[in-house]
């Protein structure tokens, strides 16, 4: 098949292919819209940049187009989806493929925002809802939202499901749809605990895979770069002098250490800002507004954004901290060369993540690139706050610095002299309330939260939850000044 005309799509969508300039499908588009329309359940094995959002979206809303508009309370097409900000970029694709449709209703369910807009939203019946697992139960529990009518549903990145602990409550979720559906599953790897849900809520599925599992995009140079922890700071800056990018997604493997690349960039001159759990949702929208328009063009992530980041013209990623599951590595650079471009990704690797590296070598079967810096680069100065910052946070919230193991300062939430058991909410000491859609609250779930979160070891996979613990980090920033708030030929730009 060589053109979009020949899937058996609807006129009107035809038009909205090509308001947005698409003329040919990608291979998951070209294979997989054809057994959707017919209504078959399917399994897509298929990386980050392939054009499978459109490979669903296409077909669902030609199907939904022939049917009666949602009910109040209850939602035609459910589609989940691991992060915020993914959630965002499937429903603007809808609305893009959907704008001839007329009376498509198309919603976004998830957390860091309030509830009420939400329920208000559903209680009039929604027909593409686009949700993050932890906020639907929550609506779903209030009684806004029924999927006991729900024809098609969707499951999306299910192994970063699996690596952010969401797969019980996606069980959960499954139990209240109706037996006949239509299911699609999309993966970019399918370990053996993916493949186990997928043969759960799949029947008879059409399979779809259009790359080798955990394999890297072609147009992606990889090089790694073998360095000091302590001279990653300085490493980081030399580069991005050197190589001007012109958007560069930098990855952390902890929030602390992100908001630390963030003030040290700016002590070097270099305008940057952080996207991870910790931050609002306001702060979120702004900062990956300002990468997306250029205004910033440097953007300090961690792995909650490596699939949740759709943005032309990433030109280099860098990780500043290689990923202790070799599979973030294939998502994370998975952020450049997207749409038919190329592009450049940089790790740095110290002594303490040769075992990741091996691990990433084996999971893509390739040897890549690599230069020996160590020795070369003057380690940047650690000043007192640092050595703060990176002490871990005491098992009682509060952390260490204090003579004879005391601590300097009452812990956050905590008043002078209230008992040490307890905060002025009457809580645990240390913990505030929880940020960022895995931090939610759903402990209930069976899922890690940030509340009894630990350092990740090498063996196990990256969660949301791990982000809590500051583990141990890339560089220490020399000063304690806080950080700066942060604010088309084909198919395949299609996760917008």
């Amino acid at each position: 098949m060589t053109d979009f005309t020949t899937l058996g799509l609807s006129e009107n969508l035809l038009r909205a292919l090509a308001d947005e300039g698409y003329t040919t499908p990608t291979p998951i588009q070209s294979q997989a819209i054809p057994e959707l329309l017919k209504g078959r359940d399917l399994l897509g094995i298929a990386q980050t940049g392939t054009g499978k959002t459109a490979a669903f979206a296409l077909p669902i809303l030609d199907r939904l187009a022939q049917g009666r508009l949602a009910q109040p309370r209850r939602v035609r097409a459910l589609i989940l989806s691991p992060t915020r900000e993914l959630a965002t970029q499937i429903a603007e694709s809808f609305r893009a493929y959907g704008r001839h449709l007329g009376h498509m209703s198309i919603a976004t369910v998830f957390g860091g925002v309030g509830h009420r807009p939400q329920e208000d939203r559903l209680r009039r019946g929604v027909d593409v809802l686009v949700a993050t697992p932890g906020r639907l139960m929550d609506h779903m529990e209030a009684g806004a939202v029924s999927l006991d009518q729900t024809e098609v549903f969707v499951l999306d990145e299910a192994d970063q499901m699996l690596d952010m602990g969401f797969v019980h409550a996606v069980r959960r979720i499954v139990k209240q749809l109706p037996k006949k559906r239509q299911s699609l599953f999309f993966s970019a790897t399918m370990p053996k605990e993916i493949g186990q849900l997928a043969g759960d809520l799949l029947t008879d599925p059409v399979t779809v895979a259009v790359a080798p599992v955990a394999t890297t995009a072609e147009r992606v140079d990889q090089l790694i770069i073998h360095i000091e922890t302590s001279a990653k700071r300085t490493l980081l800056r030399d580069i991005i002098v050197e190589k001007k990018p012109d958007r560069a997604l930098v990855f952390t493997r902890t929030k602390h250490g992100a908001d630390r690349v963030v003030r040290s960039l700016e002590q070097d001159g270099i305008a940057a800002v952080a996207i991870h759990g910790n931050k609002s949702q306001a702060q979120r929208e702004k900062a990956l507004a300002g990468f997306k328009s250029g205004a910033t063009p440097i953007l300090i992530a961690t792995d909650i954004a490596a699939r949740g980041i759709d943005v032309d013209g990433v030109s280099h990623v860098i990780n500043f901290d290689l990923p202790n599951i070799p599979e973030s590595y294939v998502h994370r650079i998975g952020r450049t060369a997207r749409a038919g471009a190329s592009g450049m990704a940089i790790s740095f690797c110290d002594g303490e993540e040769r075992a990741y590296l091996r691990d990433i070598e084996k999971l893509t079967r390739q040897k890549i690139p690599a230069e020996d810096r160590r020795g070369t680069i003057t380690e940047a100065p650690r000043s007192a706050s640092d050595d703060r910052d990176e002490r871990a946070p005491r098992r009682d919230g509060r952390n260490g610095g204090g003579r004879n193991g005391r601590s300097a300062a009452p812990a956050p939430g905590r008043a002078a002299g209230a008992p040490a058991g307890q905060n002025r909410r009457g809580g645990k000491p240390g913990f505030g309330k929880p940020t960022g859609e895995h931090a939610a609250s759903h402990a209930r779930d069976g899922r890690p939260t940030e509340r009894n979160s630990r350092p990740a070891k090498p063996q196990n996979r990256d969660t949301g939850a791990a982000e809590a613990s500051l583990g141990r980090v890339g560089f220490l920033a020399p000063s304690s000044r806080p950080a700066r708030p942060a604010g088309k030929t084909d198919g395949r730009r299609e996760q917008r």
